[in-house]
C-alpha cells in the first residue's frame, strides 16, 4: 500500500538533500588542489603568447606574491575585492588614468581567466568560481574626438609655414586626413601602391592628393620600389 508523504515528510527530505550536497561540496579539500604559487605558472604557460597573456602576467603574479601558500579554492570573493583595491591603490600612474579602472578590469579579467583554468581541471566547482562573482568597473566615455575645421586648418597652417619640408608635411597631413590611416600606413605606403585611375592608395583618396603623392615619390629616400602590388593590410582604416 502507497502513502502520500506528508508535508513536513518532503520539507525533511529536501533539508537532508540540501545537507548532503553542502557536504559533498567541500568534501576533501584536497590534498590535491594547488597553491597560487603552483597553479599561476602553470596557468601562463597554457595561455597563447597574446598581449592578452602578457596583461594577465602582472595581476597574477602579484595574487601568487600575496598568496604563495594559500590554495586557489581558499579566497573569497571579498578577499579579491581587497586585493583589486591594493593593486589599484600602487598602480602606475599614467597621463591618461581613469581612476585606476583600467588595472581594475585587467585585474579581474585575469582571475576569470585562472578560474576558468581551475574549473576546466576540475579543482574548483562552476558554482564556487569567485572570479564570476567579481563585477568590472564601467569605463567612462573615451575622450577621443574629431579635430574641429579650424584646428585642421590650423595644424596644415602650421605645417606648411615652419616645417623643414612644408610639400613632404602637409602631404603627409592630407594623406592622413582624406583615408583616416594610421601612422603605421603612411610609413608603409609605397608608390607602386598608388592607385591615380581610380584614386586609390588603395582607400580613397583625392585625385589631385593621388598625383602629389605619385610625383614626390618619396623621392628623399632613394629607396627601390617593387613592382607588385601589396596587400591592402599595410594601411588600415581607423
Amino acid at each position: 500500500m502507497t502513502t502520500t508523504p506528508s508535508a513536513d515528510d518532503l520539507n525533511a527530505a529536501r533539508l537532508l538533500l540540501g545537507q548532503m550536497q553542502d557536504l559533498l561540496a567541500h568534501t576533501g579539500p584536497s590534498s590535491n588542489v594547488p597553491t597560487f604559487a603552483d597553479y599561476v605558472p602553470r596557468v601562463l604557460a597554457g595561455m597563447p603568447a597574446t598581449k592578452t597573456a602578457v596583461d594577465y602576467k602582472y595581476p597574477l603574479g602579484r595574487i601568487a606574491a600575496a598568496w604563495p601558500d594559500r590554495r586557489i579554492d581558499e579566497p573569497t570573493p571579498t578577499e579579491f575585492k581587497t586585493l583589486i583595491a591594493e593593486l589599484v591603490h600602487n598602480r602606475q600612474m599614467r597621463r591618461n588614468d581613469v581612476g585606476g579602472r583600467g588595472t581594475a578590469r585587467k585585474a579581474i579579467s585575469a582571475i576569470r581567466k585562472l578560474y576558468d583554468f581551475a574549473v576546466d581541471d576540475g579543482y574548483v566547482r562552476p558554482e564556487h568560481n569567485p572570479g564570476a562573482k567579481l563585477a568590472k568597473p564601467r569605463m567612462p566615455p573615451s575622450r577621443r574626438r574629431a579635430l574641429s575645421r579650424e584646428q585642421l586648418i590650423e595644424i596644415n597652417r602650421a605645417a606648411a609655414e615652419s616645417s623643414d619640408d612644408p610639400e613632404l608635411d602637409t602631404l603627409i597631413l592630407r594623406l592622413h586626413t582624406e583615408t583616416a590611416c594610421r601612422r603605421g600606413g603612411a610609413l608603409a605606403l609605397r608608390e607602386v601602391d598608388l592607385d591615380p585611375a581610380h584614386c586609390l592608395i588603395p582607400q580613397p583618396d583625392s585625385g589631385t592628393a593621388s598625383t602629389s603623392k605619385r610625383h614626390h615619390a618619396w623621392a628623399d629616400t632613394g629607396s627601390s620600389y617593387p613592382t607588385q602590388p601589396r596587400s591592402t593590410s599595410a594601411l588600415p582604416a581607423h
